[in-house]
């Protein structure tokens, strides 16, 4: 028996599981019509928070989308756990341009608050101190806290004449890191205030592009973290190279068309689809404000809707 003969029993009988009640394949979007709510459950007030917390996480689309009319669908919401976000309570490093910070998962507000803790434990003076601006100068340093790009998150720096000041940072991160492991996440993740700009995905030349409301030197350091955690999955989406000079990244990805591809035809060809080799392109388009682009980096063409649905999940990981 050849081969192809050998995997039509195993295609018949994909085909024939579609079968139900309706139709050929099982459509339960009615099965809820008649569904009644029940009240909340209802905890004690003396529960210890940290015990508790959502069985059936559901994430929050991040970002925000552009209809195309009829052809309009809903972006799907970022996966739990994709890219290397700092989570409620979390510090990371992040380095561009000659510069370093943190990344915490807290607050402006808890940061500076405990920014003060901070520089009063070690007895330093104070020279300037202005809480609307997130600015603590002392005679050794200068400290500030602002909004982090993703949600409820800050960004903490530590410098001297313009110059990260290494120990300083890892003072603070070892202070960030003991209070994360002692304090519950639901003290620490507040949401950004909601009239801060978020990403957003534009037209310009009749092309998709993403609109970043962060100056590029943050957004290449942000963007590039998330897409070594993100994009690492062979075969799928994998960061190939990157470039700092240039604010490139070099992927590949199986575009939306690719995985759209009918289960019949993926069967039948014995094989899956190939990624394509798209380029990232971000650029500054203001003193805090950049654009990301997609371009094709292979002999085959982007299309429209493939550029579109890459950039929505760059959005995701950024938003």
């Amino acid at each position: 028996m050849s081969s192809a003969l050998k995997w039509m029993p195993l295609v018949a009988a994909l085909a024939l599981a579609g079968c139900a009640r309706d139709g050929y394949y099982d459509d339960r979007g009615t099965d809820y019509v008649d569904a009644e709510s029940s009240a909340p459950l209802v905890l004690p007030d003396a529960r210890d928070d940290r015990r508790f917390g959502n069985a059936m996480p559901v994430p929050e689309a991040q970002g925000s989308f552009v209809s195309q009319g009829e052809d309009f669908r809903v972006p799907p919401p970022r996966a739990l756990g994709a890219g290397g976000g700092v989570q409620a309570g979390g510090v990371a490093l992040r380095e561009a341009a000659g510069q370093r910070w943190l990344v915490i998962g807290a607050a402006p507000s808890v940061v500076w608050s405990e920014l003060e803790d901070f520089v009063a434990e070690r007895g330093l003076t104070v020279v300037q101190r202005d809480a609307n601006r997130g600015l603590l100068v002392t005679d050794q340093a200068r400290l500030s806290v602002r909004p982090g790009l993703q949600q409820g998150v800050s960004e903490l720096r530590c410098e001297q004449g313009g110059s990260p000041q290494q120990r300083c940072l890892r003072a603070l991160q070892r202070r960030f890191e003991a209070r994360g492991a002692t304090a519950s996440a639901s003290s620490l993740a507040v949401q950004r205030p909601g009239d801060q700009a978020n990403p957003l995905l534009t037209r310009s030349g009749g092309e998709w592009r993403l609109e970043l409301p962060y100056g590029v030197d943050r957004t290449w350091a942000e963007l590039s973290y998330q897409l070594e955690a993100d994009f690492a999955v062979q075969e799928r989406r994998e960061l190939l190279e990157q470039d700092a000079e240039a604010r490139t990244f070099l992927v590949d990805y199986l575009t939306l068309s690719a995985r759209s591809e009918g289960i019949w035809d993926t069967l039948t060809s014995f094989g899956g689809a190939d990624p394509q080799r798209i380029r990232l392109s971000l650029e500054a388009s203001g003193p805090q404000s950049a654009v990301l682009k997609a371009d094709s980096a292979d002999d085959r063409e982007l299309s429209d809707e493939d550029r579109r649905e890459l950039l929505e999940r760059v959005a995701g990981l950024l938003g």
